[in-house]
């Protein structure tokens, strides 16, 4: 991979930040920041409000994370009393737990001193799926910044829990995620409840017509600052990108041997549905990946146990859905695979940006099948990708080898499946589970025809042939959620009644 590109940036000391932060970041790694921490950190410092537009994986958390830290424990004229005086809204769980951990880590060696006792500054995190009980104590130890999802964060202030009338600052992070998912009602509600007098920052990746007008009613004269270019924010110029076109039955196959292409790291799969990444990662799992999942009807304790297994290294590959991937943010992903292709071009963005961060480069590589080719098309033509019609590829196709940089013996499958090795069936996830207050499901397309080319199934790959025998012309579609086939049903014989005799009426 590309080394990390030299720092020509002044570091976090040289614009002011209090050295407690700064050595703390510097524990962590971090030195100097990245372009939108740059441009934000002098105004966000100075009490300005803002808003901050840059793609996801730039650094948008410290952006606002360092300057809030920093005006918290410098305010002599308001001390810290246990009362949150920050509130950061996040659209997810998974981006909650993330912001939450990065700003603990910052914010390490900050004391809040008040009548005369001194203890650490407190970060809470709030978000659904976990007891309430746990949260509303900390809230009730006292907690100086609050991180969370709107439905949690609402719920408990409407229950009396959480105190914003003493709020001085307010974050929204990745405000076009919460605006898709349905919460800006939540997060109107929420702004009714908190003084109008504070600094108010607002982050995102785009800026839709809605967020832009939701910005001017709570926002004071706000300075808006893009980190790069649109076309930049689309295209990702430090991720190579290629699309195929692949048939449904051998997609699998053409992902197995992908994950074994050279210099091939932690990778992430994209479906669109929760049914479809769940099947992906159970048949990577047979064939010997290390692999997990991250869908909405998983718990919540099964989604951050998979989440911190793939940060560790313990699995390299993390099967996702859009909702539930909002919020990873991982900087040594080297490829993100599409295995159904998203929604809209703002998806793909955001699904194409987990890779080529901080400097480095990666790969993406989006399936596009037979079905969704106008859906492709559309993508292609609002990002500019000029690659409207994908080559039609297989898993033996040659050129695959080549532009993946896949070893010519690969095969389906690496040494003996985790079932093998476990001497029975791989354990599903933990799943039953997709309700929670502020976990929308992802969206769901219309159910798709599996075809074929030329009156052949599948192209010329044993396993896909048998695949295609065995399941004939009535392919599950990836996009039902559990429904049987049409097949299924019409195979099963109706039970025959046998006709009841008449009952005796007792006369003759």
């Amino acid at each position: 991979m590309t080394p990390v590109i030299p720092h020509t940036s002044p570091s976090f000391a040289q614009l002011g930040v209090r050295e407690e932060i700064v050595r703390a970041l510097s524990e962590s790694g971090i030195e100097h920041p990245f372009a939108i921490q740059e441009q934000t950190l002098p105004l966000a410092l100075a009490g300005d409000d803002l808003i901050g537009q840059a793609r996801t994986g730039m650094g948008k958390t410290f952006a606002f994370g360092v300057p809030l830290l920093h005006r918290l424990t410098t305010d002599t004229e308001r001390p810290l009393s246990g009362i949150p005086r920050a509130l950061i809204v996040v659209p997810t769980r998974e981006l909650c737990i993330q912001v939450f951990g990065d700003l603990t880590e910052a914010s390490k060696y900050l004391r809040a001193d008040h009548d005369g006792q001194s203890r650490p500054l407190s970060v809470v995190a709030i978000y659904g799926g976990r007891p309430y009980e746990p949260q509303i104590a900390s809230l009730q130890k006292g907690a100086d910044v609050v991180v969370g999802t709107p439905g949690r964060l609402l719920d408990l202030a409407q229950q009396g829990h959480l105190q914003l009338g003493g709020l001085s600052t307010l974050v929204l992070d990745e405000a076009d995620e919460m605006l898709d998912l349905g919460f800006l009602p939540d997060i109107e509600r929420i702004l009714k409840q908190i003084p109008a007098n504070r600094q108010a920052m607002l982050f995102s990746a785009t800026m839709p017509d809605p967020i832009i007008t939701l910005a001017r009613t709570f926002m004071n004269q706000p300075t808006h600052i893009r980190a790069e270019g649109v076309q930049g924010a689309a295209t990702h110029e430090s991720t190579e990108q290629f699309a195929y076109r692949a048939h449904a039955l051998d997609k699998v196959e053409m992902v197995a041997r992908i994950l074994q292409a050279d210099n091939r790291g932690a990778t992430m799969i994209f479906t669109r549905t929760k049914r479809t990444a769940q099947k992906v990662c159970d048949e990577l799992a047979e064939r010997g990946f290390k692999v997990d999942a991250v869908h909405g009807d998983l718990g919540q304790g099964a989604r951050e146990k998979a989440l911190k297994s793939f940060r560790s290294g313990d699995v390299d590959v993390l099967v996702a859905t859009d909702v539930a991937a909002r919020g990873i943010d991982i900087d040594d992903i080297t490829h993100v695979i599409n295995y159904q292709i998203p929604e809209d071009e703002q998806a793909y963005v955001h699904r194409i940006g987990r890779t080529g961060r901080a400097g480095k480069t990666g790969i993406a590589v989006t399936l596009v099948d037979w079905d969704e080719l106008p859906r492709w098309t559309m993508i292609d033509k609002a990002l500019g990708l000029e690659t409207p019609d994908p080559a039609e590829t297989y898993s033996s196709s040659p050129h695959l080898f080549e532009e993946m940089n896949i070893p010519a013996d690969a095969t389906g499958k690496v040494g003996r499946s985790r079932a093998t090795d476990s001497g029975k069936k791989a354990p599903r996830q933990e799943s039953r589970r997709s309700s929670a207050d502020d976990d929308k499901p992802a969206r769901r397309s219309t159910r798709t025809r599996q075809r074929t080319r030329g009156g052949k199934t599948g192209g010329g790959h044993p396993e896909h042939r048998a695949a295609a025998t065995e399941q004939g012309t009535q392919a599950e579609s990836d996009n039902t959620d559990g429904e049987q086939s049409d097949a299924a049903r019409s195979g099963r014989r109706r039970r025959r009644r046998r006709p009841s005799k008449a009952p005796a009426t007792g006369t003759n």
